[in-house]
């Protein structure tokens, strides 16, 4: 990479200068108008432009800057947005502009290239923070469930090869900080304090920039996959059915029997195939939050710990266990969950294939309304998988049999949240 791509100035201090304007592109969260509201600058090209903490591209931002040192990547290249427009228009809906709806995702955030076109073609440096393409997806379990006669190929949405027609929807987090604290139950000072000590001062920004109130996080996001007519799921005639699940890749995607993931993940999308031919839609929403959140080594150890603890693995210490390696049960806090629903302008959901009180509640609680809950069916659920599924029945989770593990058998251990 030659020197005068780059500049070689470091700047150690995230203060602003005296009298230096915080940004020209302040942003009003929650402003019904995309020109009012501002765009998310987060891009590294332009950072007197910047108006946000952190950078586009989530954790793979580490990614670019070891293409960058690498050699490989142009420190001032920008994206090329021809043609990248969503295959579907979203949007927008009333909620978008509600501030008490969306704190965690931008909504205009698939629409950069057209609401900001004229600050894009004077070389401001704005990039989406959601893409909307088209795809099929195709997984054996579909397949059996032709075979079975569950479901039967319609050669729109469910093709003869298993194939089902879906539009894909991909989220990166942004955080509006006030309205995250507030959901949070804490102050914006308390959580900024927070998010720059667990980080390892990270992002000085949090504590140097009052002015700055949004946050790109260096975390996953979100995948929506619909089934159906997108615009269908806004549709207060027509039907949804909707799986939000929590990533889990062990059993995702190499179908690993210790837990009920890709069963329910496969249930959820035979579902949805099911309420998009009888003229609903349906809507896999899946969440980067592996392990509970926790990680993957973690869940791991705790697998260990599970597994060689006195007496077994048992749905009696199922949480506890979880509790000892990690300090807590469970980081997912389904706060934030919501947010892509109203994005999207749900208001009711119909079917809700979710045993979950945790996302029941988010759901519920942010003014959707859930007609049904289906729990998984039972020859669903892997032989090893059922320590798992006793311990969540007990500890609240939603299930229309009672469970043969007792409320009494998981005390103690703050389970309703669960």
């Amino acid at each position: 990479m030659n020197a005068p791509n780059r500049t070689q100035h470091i700047r150690l201090t995230s203060h602003p200068e005296p009298g230096q304007a915080t940004t020209r592109f302040p942003i009003r969260w929650g402003a019904a108008d995309p020109s009012e509201r501002g765009p998310v600058i987060g891009s590294v090209t332009s950072p007197a432009d910047r108006n946000v903490i952190g950078s586009h591209g989530g954790s793979y931002s580490v990614n670019r800057a070891l293409a960058i040192s690498a050699r490989a990547l142009n420190p001032l290249a920008r994206p090329d947005l021809h043609n990248t427009h969503p295959v579907v228009s979203i949007g927008p809906y009333p909620q978008w502009s509600d501030p008490e709806r969306i704190v965690s995702l931008d909504p205009w955030g698939h629409m950069v290239g057209e609401v900001f076109a004229r600050e894009i073609a004077t070389g401001t440096d704005i990039r989406p923070t959601i893409a909307v393409t088209k795809a099929r997806l195709n997984m054996p379990e579909i397949l059996a469930a032709m075979a079975a006669r569950r479901i039967a190929p319609d050669g729109g949405i469910l093709l003869a090869n298993g194939d089902i027609s879906v539009t894909k929807i991909a989220v990166d987090p942004v955080w509006w900080l006030p309205g995250i604290a507030d959901r949070f139950g804490t102050s914006e000072r308390e959580l900024r304090r927070t998010l720059f000590e667990q980080t390892g001062g990270m992002f000085p920004e949090l504590i140097t920039r009052p002015d700055m109130c949004l946050f790109l996080p260096p975390i996953g996001g979100a995948t929506a996959y619909v089934v159906g007519e997108v615009a269908a799921l806004a549709d207060p005639k027509r039907t949804v059915a909707c799986r939000v699940h929590d990533e889990c890749n062990g059993s995702d995607v190499f179908g690993s029997d210790i837990c009920t993931c890709r069963p329910y993940l496969v249930h959820g999308i035979e579902e949805c195939v099911k309420e998009a031919q009888r003229g609903g839609a349906g809507l896999i929403v899946y969440n980067r939050k592996e392990g509970r959140a926790l990680g993957e080594v973690t869940k791991f150890l705790v697998y260990n710990a599970r597994k060689r603890q006195e007496g077994g693995d048992s749905a009696a210490t199922y949480f506890e266990r979880t509790e000892c390696v990690a300090g807590v049960q469970d980081a997912r806090f389904q706060q934030l969950m919501p947010d892509v629903l109203h994005w999207l302008g749900i208001r009711r959901i119909d079917r809700l294939m979710s045993m979950s009180n945790m996302k029941y509640d988010a759901i519920v609680g942010s003014g959707i309304e859930v007609v049904e809950r289906v729990p998984i069916p039972p020859e669903l659920v892997p032989p090893d998988a059922s320590v798992e599924i006793e311990a969540k029945k007990a500890a609240g989770y939603y299930t229309p049999e009672p469970s043969s593990t007792s409320l009494d058998a998981v005390k103690g251990r703050n389970l309703e949240r669960y």
